[in-house]
């Protein structure tokens, strides 16, 4: 992993060190990510509890750790105070601060050991190891956010380059002694152990890759705001609640959070949060609608004070409204996000898409409008802090038609960080040209695990597949999209595993999957990743059956989002439904199954991370199934099982800690969003019409199952992508940003099969990849050897300017299924099927052959 790192390091003249990934450089990154054995999103094992007497031992049940720390840096002492209490729960002691340096210990082994932690500058101790070569200064001096873990006589030093590196140190020490970053969020039990000690050498997992790397608090009523009121009796989120959350952060290695907005105010509703957040660490920003470090609470709250949210009409009060966020915000690290929206995250104008009767008119007084707002914004910029705007680090988010008026030719200065967005399902939408990644700036993404929108709500449980994911978070990363990550999680609960996934993909994004070499291709693994998380949160007895549950539950949840579930979602008369509800229903048995083996400190734990949501998905399904066959008992059985457990999440687990946490509703939607009064029962219908019966294919495969697998160059490689989509696996060329000229797939059919045909229909499933790289669309070409073929594009319209009829129902399904018609070639025995991708990032999933028109 070093050599990753030091490949992206590029020393600046100032004398510091800068993240640069060019694209020689990330191609180079891809390629050799190929080449790992295994997954590493922290620094190597060092801490043992017996059974390696070289190493340094911290403590034991009869001499507590020492800890030493000179300093005073801000967040520093809070997380060292954090982690006595880690180590009070690993050890049964706490430990004991010392008043200052003990002689003779970094040049002694057998003098009483000690825990150093200091800062590079902030540290006398710290600095002192620096000069005299006990620590490499080449490795930690100008570097950003990186510590090194040394053993040096008969200390453990951790040292940081800044103060985050040391606080990511020193959480990096808690989670190898057994302490899971979900210690307080997900109630994560910590094992006792006899004695804590540190293996003799140097460690470090290097610096990040992306520089902000955060979550989205977002949607949060009502399952949040209630658990916030239940908690802490206030109806907003404040210092109490985000110490737990920018704690939670620095575990994760994150530095960056959006605040939740609904509802809440960061900044108005309490005026302790901004200090706390300044103070551990965290760099705060405002989401994609918000800009200035303001709220949009601070402003709805206010209508009648600030006016219109209209910067032709009310320009000169929200340009104060502006400046009063920025003073606010001038001594913080806080992201400034510029540009504008509509009121309350709509279009400008008040209409989400395209459909006035002169749309293009429409966008250039917008955009002209916009000019005029972040030219202004930078002048308030430069005005409130002293300094040239292209001193404070802004952000510009092309979220939804925003990304129009920069494909239109709407620009912001060269500094600015622009965010571009998935389609809120987890497809990304564009990607910055090889000219553009050369902006000073930067790029960042915006991604999606909660979404409230069309088609329907994604609130209640997680439903992204860790394999869609992976493969469009490589994606953006390969084409240098490393300045800001940000995912919205909604209620944070029940979303633990992907913010888990996400925040390490951003440190490193290509330490997560594990690549093997199959017989015809690459394939690529995220099992270890995740039966690593399952180790941290369930013991390593129960990972790999942890980890297998989790992954097929978020597998299946991909094919339909609880909120889209009704009776004629599946076909009942092809068995397709029953097949469907069957899956669900044997997983939470085995969920059952292991919940039973876990001892009792780990229930709880185990209950909202694994056993709720794959129970309360197989009872869902059951339901929706009983509807679809007439099942009027079946239903209220489940209806009935669906509260209740939903009042065990919150009444019961943890003693109630967590009440409030699960009341989304999730049953009875008819329109995209959830503005029922309450779940309600689905209707039975004596008899769902069945769809039509459509011919059945005489052939149908994986894309996996080919007989040849053709790489043109030795720089690219098909990689197998299990769980991808609603089949078994896809097959993507990687990396995406070479060119798949010369790239197939070659399939070997038996002529007999469709004795008498001249042509043949087929049909292609290929994952929802949007038009990211080429607006016209992606295409692929299909033929039999020995015969014309076609060339088909499959994309080029799953955008926002088809977001009801196209995007919606593309992007929710996860997949698109293209048709065909193939002449055959005569007098064969076998046929050879070629699939031939014209463009990068293209994810085959499934074929299927027919003899005659669908």
């Amino acid at each position: 992993m070093e050599i990753v790192t030091y490949l992206c390091i590029q020393k600046q003249g100032s004398g510091k060190t800068r993240m640069k990934t060019p694209r020689l450089t990330l191609v180079f990154i891809v390629v050799l990510s190929l080449l790992a054995v295994h997954p590493l999103p922290a620094a190597e094992p060092f801490v043992v509890f017996h059974g390696d007497p070289s190493a340094v031992i911290l403590a034991e049940a009869s001499s507590p750790l020492r800890l030493f720390s000179d300093d005073h840096s801000p967040g520093v002492p809070r997380a060292l105070q954090t982690f006595c209490g880690d180590m009070e729960q690993v050890t049964g002691n706490p430990p004991s601060m010392l008043n200052r340096m003990p002689r003779r210990t970094f040049r002694r082994a057998n003098v009483p050991s000690i825990l150093v932690v200091g800062t590079v500058g902030h540290s006398r101790v710290v600095d002192r190891l620096l000069r005299r070569g006990k620590l490499p200064a080449d490795e930690l001096v100008g570097c950003r956010e990186k510590y090194l873990i040394a053993t040096i006589g008969s200390a453990v030093v951790i040292a940081g380059s800044d103060r985050r590196g040391t606080m990511y140190g020193i959480y990096e020490l808690s989670r190898q002694a057994g302490v899971s970053p979900w210690t307080w969020w997900a109630d994560v039990p910590v094992e006792h152990q006899d004695t804590l000690s540190v293996r003799r050498g140097t460690y470090t997992d290097g610096e990040p890759a992306v520089r902000y790397r955060g979550i989205f608090l977002n949607d949060e009523a009502p399952c949040l705001t209630t658990w916030v009121k239940n908690t802490w009796g206030t109806d907003y989120g404040d210092h109490r609640f985000y110490e737990h959350v920018f704690e939670l952060l620095l575990r994760l290695k994150g530095n960056f959070l959006w605040p939740a907005m609904w509802g809440w105010s960061f900044y108005a509703d309490d005026p302790l949060n901004s200090p706390l957040a300044d103070e551990m660490g965290i760099i705060m920003g405002t989401s994609h609608h918000e800009p200035m470090a303001r709220n949009h609470q601070e402003y709805a709250r206010h209508r009648d004070e600030w006016g219109a949210w209209d910067y032709v009409s009310n320009k000169e009060n929200l340009d104060r409204f502006f400046r009063e966020g920025m003073e606010r915000a001038a001594s913080t690290e806080d992201l400034i996000t510029i540009g504008m929206r509509g009121d309350g995250d709509t279009s400008m104008g008040g209409r989400e898409g395209h459909d006035d009767e002169d749309p293009g008119g429409r966008d250039e007084r917008i955009m002209r409008i916009l000019t005029d707002v972040i030219d202004n914004q930078r002048s308030i910029i430069a005005d409130v802090t002293g300094r040239p705007a292209e001193e404070r680090p802004q952000v510009w988010a092309l979220y939804k038609e925003v990304q129009n008026y920069y494909d239109r030719g709407l620009r912001v200065p060269d500094d600015v960080t622009i965010l571009l967005s998935d389609d809120n399902w987890g497809d990304i939408r564009r990607v910055p040209t090889a000219a553009e990644q050369q902006r000073a700036g930067g790029w960042g993404i915006y991604y999606h695990v909660d979404y409230v929108g069309a088609p329907r709500n994604t609130k209640w449980l997680n439903v992204t597949p860790l394999a869609n994911m992976w493969e469009q978070l490589q994606l953006v990363y390969s084409y240098g999209v490393d300045r800001l990550w940000v995912l919205n999680v909604g209620d944070l609960k029940p979303m633990e595993m992907p913010i888990s996934f996400f925040l390490d993909m951003a440190w490193d994004p290509t330490s997560v999957a594990t690549f093997g070499k199959d017989t015809l291709s690459s394939s690529v693994s995220l099992m270890p990743w995740l039966e690593q998380w399952c180790t941290q949160q369930f013991g390593p007895d129960a990972a790999a059956e942890a980890a297998r549950i989790l992954d097929l539950t978020t597998f299946y949840n991909g094919r339909s989002t609880p909120e889209m579930l009704d009776a004629r979602t599946f076909d009942v008369a092809s068995g397709e439904w029953r097949l469907r509800r069957d899956e669900y229903v044997a997983l939470a048995d085995d969920a059952r199954a292991l919940f039973g083996t876990l001892p009792a400190e780990r229930l709880d734990a185990a209950r909202q991370l694994f056993l709720y949501p794959v129970e309360a998905m197989a009872n869902l399904y059951d339901m929706y199934y009983a509807a679809a066959t007439g099942d009027d008992l079946g239903v209220q059985r489940a209806f009935d099982a669906d509260r209740e457990l939903s009042r065990v999440y919150n009444k019961e687990m943890s003693g109630g800690k967590w009440d409030g946490m699960m009341v989304q509703k999730h049953i009875g939607y008819r329109t995209w969003n959830d503005d029922f009064p309450a779940d309600t029962p689905p209707a039975v219908l004596p008899s769902v019409p069945s769809r039509p019966r459509h011919p059945q294919p005489v052939v149908a495969f994986e894309a996996e199952e080919c007989c040849e697998a053709v790489a043109p160059t030795p720089d690219v490689e098909w990689v197998r992508i299990p769980h991808i989509g609603h089949q078994l696996s896809g097959m993507a060329l990687m990396p995406y940003t070479l060119s798949p000229e010369g790239a197939a797939l070659r399939y070997t059919l038996s002529a007999p099969a469709f004795a008498g045909a001249d042509s043949i229909r087929v049909a292609v499933t290929v994952k929802s990849t949007l038009p990211f790289l080429r607006k016209e669309g992606h295409r692929y070409h299909i033929h039999f050897d020995g015969a014309d073929g076609s060339t088909v594009e499959f994309n080029h319209n799953v955008d926002e300017n088809h977001p009801y009829d196209i995007l919606y129902p593309t992007v929710a399904r996860r997949i698109i299924r293209r048709w065909s018609v193939l002449p055959v070639p005569a007098n064969e025995e076998t046929l050879t099927l070629c699939l031939e991708p014209l463009d990068p990032g293209i994810v085959f999933e499934h074929i299927e052959l027919f003899t005659y028109p669908q």
